[in-house]
């Protein structure tokens, strides 16, 4: 017999009720020993029978009202029908007060109402909420978003603007209800620190029982666990993990005592699913690409049920949440804050477009959160024309995997373009081109190091990077330590590798494919090298924003000894183009490029069946059908049941494409022309089509394809020879060090009348010798506190990208300061190291002082006047009490200096602060 759609709905429902925990019932079948939670059907009201009441321990707490699948569109429109049964008095029960959880459903859609909420607002949910979390929630007495309501004010000690901003919007969203909210920040801004900071808050004063801290890769997951260790509440003198349990999770185990628990967004999949997560799989992330395909499907899991967290926090997501992933944010019943410093549209869709906190990457330079960037082009005449090989011309071919070498002739022409470059074709002298460019104008990037700044390389391919490695520690003239892989499949140790990179002198050059491409921070990092481009406008934001991180001057001299100030920006040096090709948001075929071709076989061979997994497997095998012999297509095909690659990359392509699945389906159940197979007659062909091209693959294929994979040549073309056609700054950064003299010339002459010291430069010359140390720190401090993006260093380095500058920048800041002063207010027609001008006019002076002078200084005294000369160069000035201070003490002292001098002390004191600031 044909079931009405209401009883095929209420089926659907039942069983969706039994999953959660509940023994369904008639209201004729009462037995209160079958379990702690009923749904009783069709149970009496004073208004009418329920669909279904809900019971815990023989007390009614809610009620079900059950509409058959076609209504879903409408299901906000039986919210009134449902809150009117739960507000009811129940046939047998005295009591008169209203059920607090109120669900409409249609077996396919759920959604849910906590009458007790301040505005209380119905939810989707995957599913109902098993007995014990409504006895919990009851015992409570408040709702979460109740509890909500009453945080108390944000104690701002210790935090940054940006961070005050993102945390007082984000608990405004709370309370408004908002499920899903958006942190925008600029990478080093503290984006982490601000969520536990929320995250502690919500423990503490709203009582949240679990937070999920969900990451998509393993090295992400272990700087957030790093972060909550190493995190102290301002109200407690106690780390977070002394307060609350915090787990990383490694297993399928997910222990019910953590109040935090932090997990790759894979891992939690395959919690949900029951199965086995390999290590590779947190290794990596599709953040170069736009996921697409059908949502993992994933069912009613009892140990991890949907409202087993309170909130989830999703660390760079931006990246792989959508369509790959999204059925494991659906399931849960939480709240979703987001972090990123790079959100697409994707992203704004994801979270409603509720931004509670928009802080971009220019606002952190100008706020000196973050250090800004210069631009370094590179360009060689192979890079961007690429070059040809003549047929019969003698070449090696490398494999690979065991990089061995043939000698061989060609049997015909290659032409190969910049895009084939260490991927086809390998030309070391392309590659040694852009490292010597790259070594000869580190001067003109870094003026004055006496060692290569910490240096990042982004390479194509694992192989590509070994060929730089090679040729950097020979153009650099080093040895091993000098330039280091660092990559998921590096010989060493990568975290060891990345440590060193961080902590210690060497590495001074590491190389990468994409293990730090993104999330990954190295604070001394002071130069990016492109040495491949990237299309993704996101990624790209990402890899650039390794060098934004800030560092001081003492942290970064233990690893950059020459360096002269604290961080104050970084280099992007672009070697083949990538600051200027065109960057998208799209996907390409290939979804999953930072996934071996063995797992993606692998994946197939398992029975995974999502669409990017197909597409991208798809893709890997049409680029592979263009490399192989014809005697490896003849083996292939006998290991694939007769197909050749091309058929099987079809049927991988079909079992996804919705044409191909209604023109299967037609054939199938031989339907008339132009009859559209319903959607169960769509969901069987499709299926037969997944088997179609799943079935083909066995181990023997699998291992077969990763074998030809491997032996697959690069050419080597050591015959033509590159040459570089260009070097120097972009454009772009001309303009933009521009930009920075103005801000500090502006700067400068908005604060001329309330600082002294400016006061003196501008329209007080001959008092300049008056300009003490304190003047000119209240002038420094000014700075900092209002426009920390132009510190000094800063501004000096933009002047040397515009005009020739006369020596390099001080080591100190205040010094660096009075020489710039000097150049804005026209003192220096260009601008000078101070230690340069005050030597010329300390010369100027003796000179002066001994001409037609009856006796000249004494040798004695010569060295008093040089350590007078090198005290102004690091304070400016110089005052009588100075004196008894060193170096002077340790030399007498200011009797010593009256013993020189006699009563002319005061007088020489006053000279030289006049002459030597003149």
């Amino acid at each position: 017999m044909n079931k009405t759609p209401e009883q095929t709905a209420r089926d659907s429902i039942d069983a969706m009720l039994e999953r959660s925990g509940w023994v369904v019932v008639d209201k004729t079948a009462i037995n209160w020993s079958l379990g702690p939670g009923l749904a009783v059907r069709e149970y009496q009201t004073d208004v009418g029978p329920a669909d279904y009441v809900l019971f815990v321990d023989r007390k009614p707490l809610g009620v079900i009202e059950a509409k058959k699948e076609t209504e879903g569109h409408r299901l906000s429109t039986h919210e009134t029908q449902a809150e009117f049964y739960a507000q009811s008095r129940l046939k047998w029960f005295a009591d008169d007060q209203p059920l607090p959880f109120v669900y409409e459903s249609t077996g396919i859609l759920t959604r849910f109402t906590d009458m007790r909420d301040p505005k209380p607002r119905a939810r989707p949910v995957f599913s109902f909420h098993h007995p014990v979390t409504l006895k919990q929630s009851i015992q409570q007495q408040t709702s979460l978003r109740q509890r909500l309501q009453h945080m108390p004010d944000l104690p701002v000690q210790g935090l940054r603007n940006c961070q005050i901003r993102a945390i007082t919007r984000l608990e405004k969203s709370f309370r408004e209800n908002r499920p899903r909210a958006l942190v925008q920040m600029a990478t080093g801004s503290g984006k982490t620190y601000t969520a536990i900071t929320s995250v502690y808050r919500l423990l503490k004063y709203a009582d949240a029982k679990r937070i999920l801290f969900l990451v998509d890769t393993r090295n992400l997951g272990e700087q957030a666990e790093q972060e909550f260790m190493g995190f102290l509440p301002s109200d407690d003198n106690r780390k977070f993990t002394e307060l609350y349990n915090v787990r990383r999770l490694n297993s399928k185990y997910v222990p019910p005592d953590s109040q935090v628990c932090i997990s790759t967004i894979q891992r939690m999949y395959s919690i949900l699913k029951g199965e086995d997560l390999e290590d590779t799989a947190e290794q990596t992330n599709p953040h170069e690409f736009v996921a697409a395909g059908s949502p993992r499907e994933i069912e009613y899991n009892e140990k991890v049920p949907p409202e087993f967290f309170d909130l989830i926090v999703i660390d760079e997501c931006h990246r792989s949440i959508y369509n790959l992933w999204k059925q494991v944010l659906d399931y849960f019943d939480a709240f979703y804050i987001g972090l990123t410093a790079t959100p697409d549209k994707r992203t704004f869709a994801f979270f409603n477009e509720n931004v509670v906190s928009e802080y971009r990457h220019e606002e952190a330079v100008a706020d000196g959160v973050n250090v800004g960037f210069d631009t370094y082009l590179i360009e060689t005449k192979i890079t961007k024309d690429g070059a040809r090989l003549v047929a019969e011309q003698w070449v090696d071919k490398r494999e690979r995997l065991t990089r061995k070498k043939r000698w061989e002739q060609l049997d015909e022409e290659i032409v190969y373009t910049p895009s084939d470059l260490d991927r086809d074709v390998v030309n070391p002298s392309q590659i040694r081109n852009v490292i010597k460019a790259f070594r000869d104008k580190l001067p003109e990037m870094f003026p004055g190091r006496e060692e290569i700044p910490k240096t990042l390389i982004f390479a194509k391919t694992d192989s590509h990077a070994d060929d730089i490695i090679q040729i950097v520690r020979e153009e650099f003239a080093e040895g091993n330590d000098f330039c280091k892989k660092v990559t998921y499949r590096s010989e060493e140790d990568p975290k060891s590798v990345l440590a060193s990179f961080r902590n210690d002198y060497n590495p001074r050059i590491a190389v990468t494919v994409d293990m730090i491409a993104t999330g990954t921070d190295v604070k001394p990092l002071e130069c990016l090298v492109f040495m491949r481009d990237v299309r993704s406008r996101n990624y790209f934001e990402q890899m650039k924003g390794r060098g934004t991180r800030t560092q001081g001057y003492d942290d970064l001299k233990k690893v950059t000894p020459s360096v002269h100030s604290a961080k104050t920006g970084f280099v992007i040096v672009d070697a083949v183009g990538v600051s200027k090709s065109v960057k998208t948001d799209s996907r390409p075929l290939e979804s999953k490029k930072s996934v071996p071709l063995k797992d993606l076989l692998q994946a197939v061979l398992m029975g995974q069946t999502d669409e990017d997994l197909y597409s991208s497997l798809a893709g890997r095998l049409a680029r592979l059908d263009k490399q192989i012999s014809d005697n490896e297509r003849d083996r292939f095909k006998k290991l694939a049941q007769g197909k050749s690659i091309n058929q099987l990359t079809h049927e991988l392509l079909d079992a996804h494409n919705p044409d191909r699945i209604i023109e299967h389906a037609a054939q199938k159940f031989d339907l008339p022309p132009g009859t559209d197979p319903d959607k169960n007659q769509q969901q069987t062909a499709q299926k037969e089509l997944i088997h179609r091209a799943r079935d083909t693959f066995t181990g023997e294929l699998n291992e077969y394809i990763e074998t030809v994979r491997k032996s697959h040549e690069q050419i080597i073309d050591t015959v033509n020879l590159d040459r570089l056609e260009f070097a120097g700054w972009d454009r772009q950064a001309g303009i933009k060090a521009q930009e920075v003299i103005e801000d500090f010339k502006a700067f400068m002459q908005a604060h001329k009348d309330e600082i002294t010291a400016l006061s003196i430069f501008y329209s007080q010359p001959y008092n300049r010798r008056h300009v003490t140390y304190s003047m000119l720190r209240e002038v420094l401090d000014t700075l900092r506190l209002k426009k920390p993006g132009l510190a000094p260093a800063r501004v000096w380095q933009a002047f040397e990208q515009v005009e020739k500058v006369k020596g390099r920048s001080p080591k100190s800041e205040l010094t660096a300061l009075v020489s710039l002063i000097r150049r804005i207010t026209g003192i220096d027609e260009t601008l000078t190291a101070f230690d340069q001008t005050v030597d010329r006019n300390f010369k100027k002076w003796v000179f002066g002082k001994q001409a037609g002078a009856a006796a000249k200084f004494s040798e004695e005294q010569m060295t008093w006047l040089r350590m007078i000369k090198d005290h102004v160069i690091s304070s400016a000035h110089i005052e009588r009490d100075d004196l008894d201070y060193a170096p002077f003490d340790g030399q007498g002292g200011i009797g010593k200096m009256y013993q020189l001098f006699g009563d002319e002390l005061d007088a020489i004191i006053d000279e030289m602060n006049e002459a030597l600031a003149a």
